[in-house]
């Protein structure tokens, strides 16, 4: 059944009701640990589509520039924004592996990825869902109503109770802004760069015979 279109008081009335259900402790817990993994030279993966992809956007930015205060970079990729990455995938293998394809690409175990999507039914975060757990990240979700596929198949899952898809995804801005919050309290941003320096990751190097059986695989 389609909900009805909220305009004015009736939009604010529904926002009103929502976010007071916003689980926040759990928004923290996930700061705090995705501050653990980027300090440690990991990294977060972010996707979703339409509105869901602007959030993804917006929390990249606002980890590997700031939210408030000063701090080292932190690595983030928002997996829509690589534009010719996506098409090309998405011309070659369908846009059901537009996000997946690049979670194979970037992720590294206990890496983060973060599925947004206010369905919770998107087959392209779906699919880029399995290939985090596939490759051992961490599956995060912050979607609309549940159970959905995205909730079910992610390890952990902050579900906003809406009808509305506007109402959802603006819970989800707040959501955003407590994580990167958490982040920033959980290694003091107001503490020197040089001291939060993220540990760089260890190089892999092969020698001519690793590459030349590489080549025959």
């Amino acid at each position: 059944m389609t909900t009805p279109l909220l305009s004015g008081r009736d939009h604010l009335a529904a926002l009103l009701t929502a976010l007071p259900a916003l689980d926040t402790e759990r928004l923290d817990r996930w700061g705090r640990q995705l501050a653990t993994v980027l300090v440690g030279g990991g990294r977060l993966l972010v996707a979703g589509n339409g509105g869901s992809a602007a959030q993804a956007q917006h929390l990249s930015a606002e980890l590997v520039g700031r939210y408030r205060d000063d701090r080292p970079a932190l690595s983030a990729i928002a997996l829509h924004a690589e534009t010719s990455a996506l098409t090309a995938i998405a011309n070659d293998y369908g846009y059901d592996h537009a996000f997946a394809r690049q979670v194979q690409a970037h992720g590294r175990p206990g890496d983060v990825f973060l599925a947004i999507s206010t369905s919770g039914t998107s087959p392209n975060v779906v699919a880029a869902i399995r290939s985090a757990r596939d490759g051992e990240l961490l599956t995060w979700a912050l979607t609309g109503p549940g159970p959905n596929p995205v909730a079910v198949l992610s390890e952990d899952v902050v579900s906003v109770d809406a009808a509305a898809t506007a109402t959802v995804q603006e819970v989800h801005q707040v959501a955003v802004h407590l994580i990167c919050a958490a982040v920033d309290l959980q290694i003091g941003a107001d503490r020197s760069a040089a001291a939060l320096r993220p540990v760089p990751r260890p190089v892999r190097r092969y020698d001519d015979a690793e590459l030349a059986g590489r080549g025959r695989s």
